[in-house]
């Protein structure tokens, strides 16, 4: 079901709602949280679909900002606010409200936001493209318990790193380190099956994509051992090799659904390590709205490492013939093989 309402208020929405609900005959609300999705005209349907498919598993009230833009001073000066209610089959297993908002009222979503949230209930604000710098301190972003974020968006995804991490708060995540969350879990598990001491590792995976220079900070946060980012043709991750005294442990992936985890002296297993679709990750985000402690520490060590001259993904990197003596990254102080896959499955958890 869906109700039309053309220069609106939150009021009237509201009202709208209950009234969609009465009219299918599901009058209780059992929806766990609010999902605020900012967005623009282009992604709003691929981000409210993601929404809707996530549903299934987290029954939420939807909230979709769009920010109009007004061509003449006129338009501008004139604030109005169009919303489009679904329930019922439209709306995934709960609510969603399409809220267009025109002229001086877009610089004040917040206002428009806020009367409409579930009570008592988490809020998650999620930006599909065009994140602000420092999501805590957007006016839609101190409302919620949870910013979610996606720097594979950015048009610099590497350097959007850097900032992420200079205005990290607890709360905020990004979908860029979701997507590698199967890939931790296997390499832990990995590390789990062996004994060695790892004394370095190998990324490799396709130019600006963020998600492979999470993966190389996450590893040599907790394993304390250099990491070199290697570009490959992808799609996405295409392999992490982790050189240990027993051998190499690899992990590689070259078509994005089917990979091979192969270690020194046991037979070659395949592993199902398909890309995800944007509802899964979603999904998994709401699953827990606690701070990401992990995903912090190795966001934070990221920066000290660009810092030091590593070289971002999809820059042009000197062989090591051509590396100055002097540029050569001197080796960490190594953990023992007991702390590395302790520290690897606490972190997978």
């Amino acid at each position: 079901m869906k109700i039309d309402l053309t220069d609106t208020t939150a009021s009237k929405i509201n009202k709208a709602l209950v009234k969609g609900r009465r009219a299918i005959g599901t009058p209780a609300v059992g929806m766990v949280l609010t999902l605020v999705i900012v967005t623009d005209e282009e992604n709003a349907y691929d981000a409210l679909r993601a929404a809707n498919d996530a549903s299934r598993e987290h029954p939420s009230r939807t909230l979709v900002v769009i920010k109009r833009v007004s061509r003449s001073p006129r338009d501008r000066a004139k604030a109005r606010l169009d919303a489009e209610v679904r329930v019922g089959a439209d709306a995934g297993t709960g609510e969603t409200v399409v809220l267009r908002l025109y002229g001086e009222v877009a610089d004040h979503a917040q206002s428009v936001v806020l009367p409409l949230l579930l009570p008592d209930a988490p809020v998650v604000v999620w930006w599909p493209v065009n994140a602000p710098t420092d999501p805590a301190s957007d006016p839609l972003g101190a409302l919620a318990q949870r910013r979610v974020t996606d720097t594979y968006s950015a048009e610099q995804p590497v350097r959007e790193l850097v900032s992420r991490a200079e205005a990290y708060t607890p709360g905020d995540t990004d979908l860029s380190w979701t997507r590698i969350t199967p890939w931790r879990s296997m390499l832990a598990a990995a590390l789990d099956q062996v004994t060695c001491e790892v004394t370095g590792v190998e990324v490799e995976g396709e130019e600006f994509n963020p998600s492979c220079e999470l993966l190389a900070m996450w590893l040599a946060d907790r394993l304390d051992v250099p990491v070199r980012r290697l570009p490959s043709k992808g799609p996405g991750l295409t392999s992490v090799r982790m050189e240990s005294t027993c051998g190499p442990i690899v992990l590689d992936r070259p078509d994005g659904s089917l990979a091979t985890l192969s270690i020194q002296g046991q037979p070659d297993r395949a592993v199902a390590l398909k890309r995800r679709e944007t509802s899964e990750l979603i999904a998994e985000e709401l699953r827990r709205l606690d701070p990401d402690d992990t995903y912090a520490s190795a966001l934070r060590f990221g920066v000290d490492r660009l810092g030091d001259g590593a070289e971002p993904a999809g820059e042009a990197k000197p062989s090591d013939g051509e590396r100055a003596p002097e540029e050569a990254p001197a080796a960490p102080k190594r953990k023992t093989a007991a702390k590395k896959t302790a520290a690897a499955r606490k972190a997978a958890e």
